[in-house]
């Protein structure tokens, strides 16, 4: 289970941010719970709208994405500080991570109280209209005195308290499955996903505007609307500056298939890889530009839109899916990672195809090893991987899409490598 954990504080040294990280550090058996900074949050203020900048938007991702949220809160005048009620106030302005989100609430204060009056209050902010998170009811874990709660090394002192944060914990984490359960069958996380706009309507900073998406020559047409540089152009790069001819030479000898698909979900670029050679995942040039509903089979488009929300939105950071068929001498893979700029926001998947049986021959051969057989493997009768695959990378996954573009099964029968790629032609 993933969880995300807020200290309500921007002070450099505070305990609440102690008992976050030992939460995170005690409890790793239990779930992976991430600790995210609101250091970098502004004060709300609706007459100069921040929503869309870096910080708010990294807090958007990340709690979408989680199954559950922590928040450790002081207690300033009875209340909460007011950098927590600010990120707040931007997290139920225009948009709305924490509707329907289960919340878990724990504090630390210097007295007897253990911040039990700001816990009251952040529940009653975290209910109201707008906000809408489930918050979790009762368990309080109040810690008091927090001054001597901690050792040298931040973990707590007392065996009792330690037990009784881990009962609270466990509580939280069934409380978390249900709520869960029942916002899926609602359709909560359906109708998520299936706001993923594959029609590549929407406009980013890199969309190029007064080309046909769908024409075969987008990429010609597109090179010259931007006036793109080619040849020996040199292009500098965060770690190094190449020309144009030496960035395709680079990408064209990979020992993978990339594919690009950027967060408009529009299909800009596949390497090139060589023209003697099949590829894994079939693509062609005409479909470079397309948006991603047009490189897919109407069947498969449930499932590509869950994958790439499930990027967008930081629910897992790569998928991973066998590419149905595979047999003893080839083992297809492909890869989904989400790519994010140096703010930490998504711009776009990258895709890799690549067949891991070579590797596994190669590493066989030069350690006199032999793969054996797990009687107590459930394996997958369609692509022979095993059923205890990660979750995260396999609960937004759907077997059709790796279904090729052409329905007609004179194409399927000519193509034996299908794609389950978000990006690219055949999928």
């Amino acid at each position: 289970m993933k969880l995300v954990g807020i200290a309500g504080t921007v002070e450099d040294k505070s305990y609440n941010k102690i008992l976050l990280q030992f939460i995170a550090n005690h409890f790793s058996n239990l779930a992976d719970i991430e600790i995210l900074s609101i250091d970098d949050i502004p004060m709300f203020d609706q007459d100069n709208d921040q929503t869309e900048s870096g910080a708010i938007q990294y807090l958007n991702r990340k709690i979408s994405g989680a199954d559950g949220v922590i928040i450790a809160t002081p207690e300033h005048n009875h209340t909460i500080t007011a950098a927590l009620k600010s990120v707040i106030e931007w997290l139920s302005f225009k948009v709305h991570p924490f509707s329907n989100k289960p919340v878990m609430i724990v504090g630390a204060s210097y007295y007897e109280q253990g911040s039990s009056r700001a816990q009251l209050n952040l529940r009653q902010i975290l209910e109201a209209p707008g906000v809408n998170a489930i918050v979790f009811p009762g368990n309080e874990f109040l810690l008091a005195n927090v001054k001597e709660a901690f050792d040298d090394n931040g973990r707590l002192k007392d065996e009792k308290t330690t037990a009784f944060l881990q009962t609270t914990l466990q509580k939280f984490l069934r409380f978390v499955k249900v709520i869960n359960t029942m916002n899926q069958t609602a359709g909560g996380h359906d109708d998520a996903a299936g706001s993923e706009d594959l029609n590549s309507k929407g406009k980013i900073s890199t969309t190029i505007e007064g080309v046909d998406m769908t024409a075969d020559d987008w990429g010609e047409k597109a090179a010259e609307k931007v006036n793109a540089v080619e040849g020996n152009t040199y292009v500098k790069l965060d770690r190094g500056i190449l020309t144009v001819d030496q960035l395709n030479y680079f990408l064209n000898s990979m020992p993978i298939e990339l594919t690009y698909a950027d967060s408009n979900n529009q299909f800009i670029y596949y390497n090139k890889m060589s023209s003697t050679k099949k590829m894994l995942a079939p693509r062609r040039p005409g479909q470079v530009g397309d948006p991603l509903s047009l490189v897919h089979p109407k069947r498969a488009i449930q499932g590509v839109k869950s994958v790439i929300h499930a990027l967008r939105t930081g629910k897992t950071d790569m998928v991973k899916m066998p590419v149905p068929g595979n047999g003893p001498d080839k083992y297809i893979m492909h890869f989904y990672k989400a790519m994010h700029d140096e703010k930490g926001e998504y711009v776009g998947i990258n895709e890799f195809v690549l067949d891991i049986m070579p590797i596994i021959k190669w590493y066989l051969n030069k350690t006199g090893q032999k793969l054996a057989a797990d009687p107590n493997a459930e394996v997958d009768a369609n692509t022979g991987a095993s059923s205890k695959d990660d979750e995260a990378d396999n609960s937004a996954t759907d077997a059709d899409t790796s279904a090729s573009t052409h329905d007609e099964p004179e194409a399927e029968a000519s193509n034996g490598d299908t794609d389950a790629t978000t990006g690219a032609s055949e999928s």
